[in-house]
């Protein structure tokens, strides 16, 4: 019994070292992307490829249901940290423009995706519609990485357009992808029915959203602790009760979790400056225990039995589906041409897509170990071509100055 008690410790000893190594080698690496001239989250998918099965590390990691509730946990954080960056004051001269990229953008992107997968990729539409859905959503933190460079300079509207849409656009694309696959799960589902489904996730998200930011407010007006430690604990307890909020009652916990974080910060409320620092850290701690889990989950020897589609679709949804998107979202708008095609290439994607691929694998839906494959491979060629050549894009249509 002793002996058996000595093995269990070891063996999760084992398991923090390597979870320690693996954060400690992602944060150190964060640098690296500077002078790379990258986003930073490529490298944490380096690192956690590199980790697993078939990299040096060897470390066997193939449970897709871990990965996926690893997933949702810090995509509450990520968006919630995201709505408490997004300021209402700083937004409203482009909101609906941002709005209309999120919403509409992403939906005729994941049209024009279903398409060309139905076409070249042997994909039925509705399989299509489901990799469109997955691969529509833009990731805030690739983005946040690549602004947040010295030698990074583009026009403030510009940049604050894209975050606000980065922010937005995740609910919107999980939103729509929850739709399509309980379409395959059940067919009979009625037009009616589905309105009634899309309508209640989006409701309940918005007026949940709305409740607890509200109650948040309260709260922090009125409550004095006596360590300032415990504000950002209640602010973290806060997302997560939204979320589950949310969905207890049908609606979409990502957006409530958005909503609420937005509302919330936008007003005074102690400790603000510390519960911002605070989220920014979780935020970036989610993102890194995302991006190397994902990473450990890819086989890359499995790969090359996708290679001819992973090489197509990326390039298609760079270079047509979303520029095609940014421009007919934003053709009543004030934006030129080049700002246009800014916000366009600007478009990276990123950990959102790779963990909603994990639901059709957890669900068993047909194809689903393809879709990831892909997923992931566009995740990748977005990181190179979109986020390697920002700089290089924005000399070229000539918008590299303030």
């Amino acid at each position: 019994m002793v002996f058996y008690s000595m093995s269990l410790t070891q063996n999760i000893d084992i398991r923090i070292f390597v979870i320690a190594l693996l954060l400690l080698m992602a944060v150190l690496t964060s640098d690296l992307s500077k002078r790379l001239k990258i986003p930073a989250p490529l490298l944490f998918l380096v690192i956690g490829m590199l980790a697993g099965s078939d990299g040096i590390g060897g470390i066997y990691f193939d449970n897709v249901l871990m990965a996926q509730q690893i997933g949702i946990v810090a995509l509450i954080f990520c968006l919630f940290s995201g709505g408490l960056g997004t300021k209402w004051d700083s937004i409203r001269p482009f909101f609906w423009s941002g709005l209309i990229l999120s919403t509409f953008g992403v939906l005729f992107s994941s049209i024009l995706v279903a398409v060309f997968a139905y076409l070249f990729l042997e994909f039925s539409l509705l399989e299509g519609f489901l990799l469109g859905a997955i691969v529509s959503a833009t990731d805030a933190a690739a983005i946040f990485s690549l602004f947040r460079s010295r030698d990074f300079i583009i026009k403030k509207e510009i940049r604050m357009l894209v975050e606000f849409e980065s922010g937005t656009n995740d609910p919107a694309a999980i939103l729509l992808v929850f739709v399509i696959l309980n379409i395959m799960q059940n067919p009979n589902f009625s037009p009616f029915s589905l309105s009634l489904m899309f309508m209640t996730q989006v409701v309940c998200g918005i007026i949940v959203g709305l409740l607890i930011g509200k109650i948040a407010i309260l709260l922090y007006q009125n409550l004095k602790f006596e360590y300032n430690s415990f504000y950002p604990v209640l602010s973290m307890s806060l997302a997560l009760l939204t979320y589950g909020a949310a969905s207890a009652i049908g609606g979409s916990g990502f957006l409530a979790t958005y909503i609420m974080g937005m509302i919330f910060l936008n007003q005074n409320v102690n400790n603000k400056y510390n519960i911002k620092e605070f989220h920014d850290a979780l935020s970036w701690l989610s993102e890194i225990s995302m991006f190397v889990i994902l990473g450990l989950l890819v086989f890359p020897n499995q790969l090359h039995e996708v290679f001819d589609y992973d090489l197509m679709l990326p390039i298609f949804l760079i270079f047509i589906a979303r520029p095609m998107s940014v421009f007919i979202s934003l053709i009543f708008s004030r934006y030129s041409y080049k700002e246009k095609a800014l916000v366009s290439w600007l478009g990276l994607r990123g950990a959102v897509p790779i963990v909603l691929a994990t639901f059709p694998m957890v669900m068993g839906i047909p194809k689903s170990n393809s879709i990831f494959n892909i997923v992931f491979f566009t995740v990748l060629a977005s990181f190179l071509i979109q986020g390697g050549l920002a700089r290089h894009f924005i000399k070229l249509i000539r918008l590299d100055k303030p």
